[in-house]
């Protein structure tokens, strides 16, 4: 239900701030604020939202800034982070993804249809997992702990990459098309950039190394264990 979602709202102009919780608060959601990118990392480590929309130009400390250190903070590895701002170019969009982000809207945006998107974004967040760890090639995912295991080392990683390389290793050797990765990662309710994907896979490789994720052209992705023993 609605009121079991805490959801933090980061913007530095108070009358942005004032429509959007008036907004969520009638419908049941329990809405907190912040008005710079420090108030919202102090907040967010109290309040351990479900989901933060947050402003990307901000006094003190900035929205990309704010979403790294939050990234950061294991116990708010669930969490996920939109950010909310006027800025749509294209570049935008890819340096959230780089810091973390979940999802990018633009504003000005109808109540009616941001509260459609919380509703989505909150499906993801609520969706089952099979606490089951999965092994592949010296690589462990632990869905339980939302944790990487490579050769013994612990590797955090943000929300969707590691459900991208869940999803990739889940079948080693089977060809994920973009489509489909977006289906099962990002949600039907859920529009990202076309280059989301490929920010994603360089940000994985540059964890794990260049020999697990491989690419094949026009189509998508596939995790391949051959790759590692060549």
């Amino acid at each position: 239900m609605a009121e079991s979602h805490k959801i933090l709202l980061v913007d530095d102009e108070e009358d942005i701030l004032d429509l959007l919780e008036y907004n969520l608060v009638k419908e049941g959601f329990d809405v907190y604020t912040a008005q710079n990118g420090k108030e919202a990392v102090k907040k967010a480590k109290k309040i351990i939202p479900s989901i933060i929309l947050m402003d990307v130009m901000m006094p003190e400390m900035d929205g990309m800034e704010a979403c790294e250190e939050i990234r950061k903070i294991e116990e708010l590895n669930d969490t996920v982070i939109a950010f909310l701002t006027a800025r749509g170019e294209d570049y935008s969009q890819i340096a959230g993804f780089e810091v973390g982000a979940d999802d990018y809207i633009t504003k000005p945006i109808k109540p009616k249809v941001l509260v459609s998107k919380i509703r989505g974004l909150l499906r993801r967040v609520t969706k089952e997992e099979v606490a089951e760890d999965l092994t592949v090639d010296g690589i462990t995912i632990n869905r339980e702990r939302y944790l990487v295991i490579q050769d013994g080392n612990e590797i955090i990683l943000p929300k969707k990459e590691f459900e991208l390389l869940a999803l990739l290793m889940s079948k080693p050797e089977k060809v994920y098309t973009r489509e489909k990765i977006f289906s099962k990662v990002w949600g039907h309710d859920i529009i990202v950039g076309d280059r989301t994907i490929d920010v994603h896979i360089r940000k994985l490789r540059e964890k794990i190394g260049d020999n697990f994720i491989k690419t094949v052209k026009g189509v998508g992705y596939k995790f391949s264990i051959k790759s590692s023993l060549s």
